[in-house]
């Protein structure tokens, strides 16, 4: 079992957002918060940020886009 500490992040978003995010979440079979982390970690490989401490394991299925 993972001693790594999480910390909260709050937001404020519009009712349709979360209505997308929750339907999006279920569809996965997902928490909320799992789906959020999922859709950060995909942004953010797909536009080449630096995800410094997420192992190179964490969604392998999540590639970076071809720039043309």
């Amino acid at each position: 079992m993972s001693t790594l500490k999480t910390e909260a992040v709050s937001v404020r978003v519009e009712p349709h957002i979360k209505s997308a995010l929750q339907i999006s979440a279920e569809r996965e079979m997902r928490s909320l918060a799992n789906m959020i982390e999922v859709m950060v970690v995909e942004y953010c490989r797909a536009h080449d940020y630096p995800l410094d401490g997420v192992p190179t394991d964490t969604l392998p299925a999540a590639k970076r886009r071809k720039t043309p």
